[in-house]
Formats: structure tokens, sequence, C-alpha cells
């Protein structure tokens, strides 16, 4: 009996952490911090706040709603149950919703206090969609493009973000790297949502690659990360350099442009390796942004 007590907060704790998806925390947290960086903010609470902020609260909020109310589907998936995704034990669905919205409340309200309206409305307008992207009645992870134009911007959202609160004036080359990033955004779900199709279709669940099917969402990730890698060689040297990152990308789902609806599960093998190009391309990435830092 002691023993059950005990296990039972730790049990809730692995359970949202899980959630969150740790190996997923910084995808949002570096645009973030990077955004604010470039756009001309310094050290300070703001960065601090915010990083912190699309680290761990704002990752529970996305995935964590998305577990609740995807139970169903997950139960399906084979490759749910580990860094991809835990299955949400239905005894903790209500904890988590509230979780992620208590968790959140004190960093936005901070934020929107060392905002402007127009960053605050933005970062309200980000949280609408991470929850709208999978909340009862709204959906918008079923609605085909939209799911991946609705997903690109929970990790475009946190660097648009990080340059409302920098006070940074809009400008032709930022303008250019979040129509880029969004684009790159938006070929990552569509390949994300392929390995998905048959569980996704024995849900009920729409997405992008069940309406499309596996080949054509497939093809059409690989246009969009090849005109995302276009729009970057319009950057100031040596910004130009990103678009580089775009080829390990199209290298990986080279293999599967093929894929018929049977075989979209081989698909996992490509969204595997992008979890490591990810990784890859971000240190990367860094780099650029430092000599873009030191450079001033």
């Amino acid at each position: 009996m002691t023993t059950a007590l005990a296990s039972g907060p730790l049990t809730a704790l692995r359970q949202l952490v899980g959630s969150s998806r740790p190996l997923s925390w910084i995808n949002t947290a570096y645009p973030f911090a990077a955004a604010y960086l470039l756009g001309g903010g310094g050290a300070g609470p703001v960065l601090v706040v915010g990083t912190i902020f699309f680290l761990i609260p704002y990752n529970l909020l996305m995935y964590g709603v998305n577990d609740v109310f995807d139970h169903e589907s997950d139960l399906r998936n084979p490759r749910k149950g580990g860094v991809e995704g835990v299955v949400l034990d239905t005894r903790w669905h209500a904890l988590t919703l509230w979780a992620a919205g208590l968790l959140c409340l004190p960093f936005v309200i901070a934020l929107a206090m060392w905002g402007t309206a127009a960053s605050t409305a933005l970062l309200v307008g980000v949280l609408a969609a991470v929850v709208g992207y999978s909340a009862p009645r709204i959906r918008l992870k079923e609605r085909a493009v939209l799911d991946s134009a609705t997903s690109s911007a929970h990790f475009v959202g946190p660097a648009a973000v990080g340059l409302a609160l920098a006070g940074a004036e809009p400008s032709g080359p930022a303008v250019l790297a979040l129509i880029a990033f969004f684009l790159w955004g938006m070929a990552s779900h569509a390949v994300g949502a392929v390995q998905d199709i048959v569980p996704d279709r024995a849900a009920g669940i729409g997405s992008v690659a069940t309406a499309l099917g596996a080949r054509a969402t497939i093809r059409t990730a690989a246009g969009l990360y090849a005109a995302s890698g276009l729009l970057l060689l319009g950057l100031p040297w040596p910004g130009t350099l990103a678009a580089l990152l775009v080829i390990p990308y199209l290298a990986n789902i080279a293999p599967h442009l093929a894929l018929t609806d049977a075989s979209s599960g081989r698909a996992h093998a490509a969204w595997r390796r992008f979890l490591v190009l990810n990784l890859v391309a971000g240190a990367l990435l860094t780099q650029l942004v430092i000599v873009e830092l030191l450079g001033r």
C-alpha cells in the first residue's frame, strides 16, 4: 500500500515528462533563443524565462494535449511508448491537461508583462494553434495541409515571438528565414505523418498523409524542403550557408519517394534519422548564429 502511494506521484511525473517529448524540447527553445538574440535582445530575464518556457511548459502543452486526445490512435501505433511519445495512461489525462495549462500560465503572464501588445498577441496566437491542433472539435491536425501548416507554426512561432520580444523590426532576411523555416516545418510534419497512415486510418484520424497518400506526401515534402533551401540562398552571407542544411533532409527521404500506403510504415526509418539530423543541423546552425553575433 505504502509503495503504491509512493510510486503514484513518481509515475505521474514520468508520464508528464514522457508526454512532453524531452528529445524535442530543444526544437522549440532553440528557435526562440536564437531569434531573440539575433533580433537584438540581450542576456537577461526575457531570454531566460522565454527559453525555459519554450523548453518544457510549451512542449508539455503541445504534446500532452495531443497525447490525451490521440489516445485511441496511440494504442494502435507501434512506435509509441518510447522517445517518440508515451501512450499516456487514461488516469493521467486530466492531470496532464491541468499541469500543461497551469505550468504555462506564469511564463505567459511574465512574457506578456515584458512584451508589447504585438508580441503578446503573437504569443497567444501561437498557443491557440498549439491547443487547436489536437483539441476536440477544432482538431486542426485532421485537416489535410492545414495540419502541416499548423504543426510548422508550433516551431516557427517561438522564433517569431523571440523576434517580437526583442523589438526587431521586420526585415527582408528575417521574413525570408521565417518562411524557409515554415516550409521546412511543413515538410517535416508531412514526413512524420506518412509513417502513421495505417494507425491513423484505423483510428479514423485524418492527416495530410491519409488524404494524399504516402507517395504524394513524401514527394510534396521533398518539394517543400527544396523550396526552403532555395529561399535560404537569398540570405546575406554567412546565412546563405544554411541552405546546405536542407540537403541531408532531402537525402533522408529520397529512398522513400516511391512508398505506397501499404508500405508507409517504412517511413519510420526516415523519421528516426530525422530526429538525429535535427541535432546535427542544430549544432551547425548554432555555429552560423555565433558567427553572426560575433560579427556585429
